[in-house]
């Protein structure tokens, strides 16, 4: 047996991004690893990428569930090949039904396994997986959804970020003044998200006159829609940046007093880390309604507020900002809140898990 830990993850961002963190600080400990993928992750991993088979099974008709599971069991057969041929020291799965092939195989085969949940409703394909492993690493304190028996195997280690982000948890948060200028960062997730651009720049132009003024607005804007907003802002005289995609977040989260956004597990862990205080607005459409549980999280512990999409009208948010304007204290209050509930060194206490639950020592044995 060797010490390659093999770390299995599909093509989207929520279990993509913890994956290679996960992946950097194991190579910044000297241990080898790869990366066990379907088809539409193996496009965003680098360094040793095995492919095998994977396919969703829910939500599809019953055809499709079948390919689905067809998909599944061809891609068990592919992991169970590999993993006798690399004899790895174990496998991590980060969700999605792209994992499940390879964890599945390793638990079979008698190898050390564990898995990262990134939202507070374990997802179902953890669900399949969580009584099958050795470890289950949590980013919530709380997780839904987690059977009572495997809750003796969960630990919380936090959801990695990224290392510019992380370190903003070191850094002062920008405490707004009293009748000063309020900086908002508005994100939807990586598309944009429609209902942000529909209700925030009405809603923020409503304001009064003086209030109005000093807002500093840096929003992504899907891209049929951002000459609207623009028009929006421009009418009602608010400084506003926007864009279709800010390949600069961490520097705009930086400068961010507010920030209004989706509730997707990335998200929540960086404004976290970062102690920002949120708006939060769960996409409704999430599986298991995981977004909501995530926000849900954040606001009972101070540090934001969960407004659900159906609530989140014009009238609605121009109150709360308004609110804000008058007692800036009561963003104060929240970053500081935020930033206690954040791990920001999220990625080295989940590699300490992996690492306990695959020992050198134990291969050396």
């Amino acid at each position: 047996m060797s010490g390659l830990i093999l770390i299995a993850a599909g093509g989207t961002g929520g279990h993509v991004f913890p994956a290679q963190a996960l992946a950097a600080e194991l190579g910044n400990r000297g241990r080898t690893h790869g990366f066990i993928t379907d088809r539409r992750g193996a496009e965003f991993h680098s360094g040793e990428v095995y492919e095998i088979s994977a396919a969703a099974v829910t939500g599809r008709g019953i055809t499709g569930r079948l390919r689905g599971l067809a998909a599944i069991a061809v891609g068990i057969f592919q992991a169970r090949r590999l993993l006798r041929r690399l004899r790895p020291a174990g496998v991590v799965g980060f969700g999605g039904y792209a994992s499940v092939p390879a964890v599945v195989a390793a638990a079979q085969l008698g190898l050390p396994t564990a898995i990262h949940e990134q939202n507070a409703v374990l997802g179902r394909a953890n669900r399949l997986l969580a009584p099958r492993v050795r470890a289950i690493a949590t980013a919530f304190a709380d997780v839904a959804r987690l059977a009572d028996g495997d809750r003796s195997k969960a630990e919380q280690t936090g959801n990695p970020v990224r290392a510019a982000v992380a370190s903003l948890a070191q850094t002062p948060y920008p405490a707004p003044q009293k009748d000063e200028s309020l900086s908002i960062l508005v994100t939807g997730g990586s598309q944009g998200a429609a209902v942000m651009t529909q209700v925030v720049p009405g809603a923020l132009s409503s304001l009064s006159g003086p209030p109005r003024q000093r807002l500093r607005i840096v929003q992504q804007c899907r891209p049929e829609q951002i000459d609207a907003a623009r028009a929006i802002y421009d009418e009602a005289g608010i400084e506003a940046e926007l864009a279709t995609f800010f390949d600069d977040m961490p520097d705009r989260l930086a400068a961010a007093q507010l920030v209004i956004a989706r509730a997707g597990a990335s998200t929540v862990a960086e404004l976290t880390a970062a102690g920002r205080p949120a708006i939060l607005v769960p996409l409704p459409s999430a599986a298991d309604d995981h977004q909501t549980a995530n926000a849900r999280a954040v606001h009972s512990a101070g540090g934001g507020w969960l407004i659900d999409e159906s609530d989140f009208t014009p009238g609605v948010l121009a109150a709360r900002i308004g609110e804000f304007l008058d007692r800036p204290g009561l963003l104060v209050e929240a970053a500081a809140k935020a930033l206690a509930l954040g791990i920001p060194d999220a990625a080295e206490r989940l590699a300490g898990l992996v690492e306990d639950c695959m020992p050198l020592e134990e291969i050396a044995a």
